[in-house]
């Protein structure tokens, strides 16, 4: 038996986002739950976390970006989607979706990585309640640390121009770098990184409305302190771009929580269930 519904979610532009709403049997929580995914990364990564957190009592929603799983129509060669379009319509549209599913007055968005990181173009985010940004942070290339600081400028500056221009598209996949990327998005990903500050180093170039300083709800982000991408100096960063909103960051070592490894992925996992009740406490507004 299936615990969700699919459905689909239409943009403002009419684009259609493919969906799993997951509704809750009591109404005891006063905000359902959005989760929001990390770039490339679909929405059954995080069928285990909806159910439990569905169990918990929350109506969650999770959905595929545009461009990315069931949200992408026809070749990923021809996909126009980048990333100021998944968060100045798509996440506006999904926001829209739950609460008329929820008949609730706001959301909070859990957000893995890209998925937390947008807010701050997201031209509704007054209907956002709070913001748990999971491994979120602006991800700036000299701040990353391990073999990723290595590898980064290699798929950024080599690997994603080159599949763009022969292929179509940028080639994440070989590398288990989750699904291919429409080359508009591969291409977004690089320019964000490449300074610090993120989506706001391409405000009044591409992207023209910025809410960052308007932003005044709860941001909680959370990082592994094995993270190779969500470093501390990038993850503070990141909550450095909403100076009106209460922030707090809450860094996980995997060592003291029984793991080997948490990194920018794991969190989500089954293997790490543990860590699921550490981040429902932070949805209490």
């Amino acid at each position: 038996m299936n615990t969700f519904e699919s459905l689909w979610i239409e943009c403002k532009d009419n684009y259609k986002l493919a969906a799993q709403f997951y509704p809750a049997n009591n109404h005891s929580k006063p905000y359902p739950v959005l989760i929001c995914p990390a770039t490339g990364i679909t929405k059954v990564f995080y069928h285990a976390f909806a159910e439990w957190l569905n169990q918990q009592g929350y109506a969650v929603l999770s959905f595929d970006f545009r461009g990315i799983g069931e949200s992408l129509h026809g070749e990923i060669k021809d996909s126009t989607a980048s990333i100021a379009d998944w968060g100045m319509l798509d996440i506006p549209a999904a926001i829209d979706t739950l609460l008329a599913r929820t008949q609730a007055e706001k959301v909070i968005i859990i957000g893995h990585s890209a998925g937390g990181q947008l807010l701050g173009i997201t031209p509704n985010y007054q209907k956002v309640a709070k913001v748990l940004a999971i491994a979120g942070s602006t991800g700036h290339v000299k701040d990353l640390k391990g073999k990723t600081k290595l590898l980064a400028p290699v798929m950024f500056n080599v690997v994603f121009p080159l599949s763009s221009l022969v292929k179509g598209y940028g080639a994440t996949q070989f590398i288990g770098m989750g699904e291919n990327l429409p080359k508009q998005v591969a291409k977004q990903w690089a320019e964000f990184c490449s300074k610090p500050g993120y989506v706001t180093n391409t405000i009044g170039k591409t992207i023209f409305e910025d809410y960052h300083a308007s932003i005044q709800c709860p941001i909680t982000a959370f990082a592994a302190t094995d993270d190779e991408i969500a470093t501390r100096a990038n993850v503070k960063d990141l909550l450095r771009l909403y100076p009106n909103a209460p922030t707090k960051f809450i860094e996980l070592n995997p060592q003291q929580l029984g793991y080997k490894q948490i990194g920018h992925m794991l969190m989500f996992k089954k293997s790490h269930h543990k860590l699921w009740s550490i981040i429902e406490r932070e949805l209490a507004i």
